[in-house]
């Protein structure tokens, strides 16, 4: 037996959405869909569901399971399950009115013209834009990635979100479209996108509306004049001038070290750490040290480019890879200790002719701990994943193995660790509004865990939280990297 939660409505009686559990037997294979059909049969229940063709074709029996966005049809049924209404005005139950999306639809005219009538119209099409446009365009209107996206659940602005995006941009690209809608993709708030890539996670039909539809959008804003953000600009200036997106403030953690030691083995400092958190370098050696672990800190390493590419300045990203590759052209291993450097080693750089063999520090260092030197720390903690480590590099389990191997840590799962902070896609510096409410939003499920420590891999995503935890007055939850957790459980009395 699976219990199983379902918000329920009924406007004539309710007064606002409520969730009932339900207990019944779970079958081999079976669905959402399954499931409310057999609470409907067990308990007369009634639920309201929409659903038609039950192949994840029509995207009709769009809900939220579990936070997320899925269709009944097709997400596998849990113990637990909370099965909710999609992020609109609901009818009854799981049934919601999808009328202000689809007038926006409407408005925004997302359409080829029909009165248009070119016999030689068709000429126009290169095999560049069809590329560009299927990539996009086999959307079933579920609303998924709508229903998902954390800027639209928590915000109140103007965004069109994924599902706008995702329309603007396959229309972008084909020249028989008779609008600006690089122009319209602005209005509906272009760079005020996460680049969290839980729209990708979510869509039955894997479309990756941010890297083919938004990220080209911003990089066709920039080419024209139009983008990026004026607060963007500063990472670029800081690259072409240093190599780095942000500042350093007084000597960078590569001039502290000068550390080579011949090993294969060498770290991607990234910006931040670098230029700014030294003490997460540190702490690094210091763990790989107690496990007999050396490595090199090659000089010379640049920005890996994330800040740009996710902002749409990619004109001199391939300077940054050729560099990076000269640098770290004779290693085997080349380690991360930023989800995003992380991300953008493995996901872009190959676009650009990089082929080294990037490992994040929690898949590297998982099965290499030396237990028996680390000392009980009796904290209780939980875990944050950053969206380019999560669902970036697919690395969720690595993270929680080493929290649990730590001696006297308790681990507590938050209601939705992989749910966006709100620190990425230049989000932290264009829309400080936006990454400081979805900040609060995770500091509050944090909170709720009890935890003392929120730990996580990705300073742009330790320092939001931080902020998020500081604002709600729980300055006492530290975020830490869980670097900074190991170093501690090494660390001698």
């Amino acid at each position: 037996m699976i219990k199983v939660y379902v918000s329920r409505f009924d406007r004539e009686v309710d007064s606002e959405p409520h969730l009932e559990c339900y207990e019944i037997e779970q079958t081999p294979q079976m669905k959402v869909l399954d499931a409310i059909n057999a609470i409907n049969e067990k308990y007369d229940a009634d639920i309201s569901i929409r659903s038609s063709c039950r192949a994840g074709q029509c995207g009709s029996c769009g809900i939220l399971f579990n936070g997320n966005g899925a269709l009944a049809c097709q997400k596998d049924i849990k113990d637990g399950a909370i099965i909710e209404p999609q992020n609109f005005p609901v009818i009854k139950d799981l049934i919601v009115d999808k009328s202000q999306i689809e007038q926006e639809v409407k408005d925004l005219q997302l359409s080829l013209n029909p009165q248009r009538h070119d016999d030689n119209l068709n000429e126009n099409l290169t095999p560049e834009n069809i590329k560009n446009t299927k990539k996009v365009r086999s959307c079933i209107e579920c609303y998924s990635c709508f229903a998902t996206c954390p800027v639209i659940k928590f915000i109140k602005t103007k965004f069109g979100g994924p599902y706008i995006m995702r329309y603007l941009s396959k229309f972008e690209s084909d020249p028989r479209d008779e609008f600006d809608r690089l122009d319209e993709s602005l209005k509906e708030g272009l760079y005020k996108c996460t680049s969290c890539g839980k729209c990708k996670a979510v869509c039955p039909k894997d479309i990756n509306t941010f890297g083919d539809a938004i990220e080209r959008l911003r990089e066709i804003a920039c080419k024209e004049g139009k983008g990026p953000l004026p607060e963007h600009v500063a990472f670029k200036e800081n690259i072409e001038k240093t190599g780095r997106s942000i500042k350093a403030e007084g000597p960078s953690f590569i001039e502290e070290v000068k550390n080579d030691n011949g090993s294969k083995i060498a770290l991607f400092t990234g910006c931040m750490v670098d230029n700014k958190l030294h003490h997460i370098g540190e702490a690094l050696i210091d763990v790989l040290e107690a496990n007999g672990i050396t490595i090199d800190i090659p000089e010379g390493q640049v920005c890996c480019g994330s800040p740009l590419i996710r902002t749409g300045q990619t004109d001199m990203v391939q300077e940054l890879v050729d560099k990076n590759n000269e640098v770290f052209r004779d290693y085997d291993t080349v380690l991360t200790i930023c989800a995003g450097c992380g991300s953008t080693l493995k996901n872009d750089h190959p676009k650009y002719g990089s082929n080294l063999n990037v490992m994040d520090i929690s898949e590297f260092l998982v099965d290499k701990l030396d237990t028996d030197k680390m000392k009980e720390l009796n904290t209780t903690v939980t875990w944050h994943d950053p969206c380019h480590l999560g669902r970036g590099q697919g690395i969720k389990g690595q993270p929680r193995d080493i929290l649990e191997q730590i001696p006297g840590v308790t681990f507590k799962e938050m209601k939705y660790p992989c749910q966006c902070c709100g620190a990425g896609g230049g989000i932290k510096a264009g829309h400080p509004e936006i990454a400081m409410t979805l900040a609060k939003e995770k500091a509050k499920m944090i909170e709720d865990t009890g935890a003392e420590s929120v730990i996580t891999i990705c300073p742009f995503c330790q320092y939001n939280i931080q902020d998020g935890l500081d604002a709600i007055d729980r300055e006492d939850i530290k975020a830490m990297n869980i670097i900074e957790l190991l170093q501690l459980a090494y660390q001698k009395d």
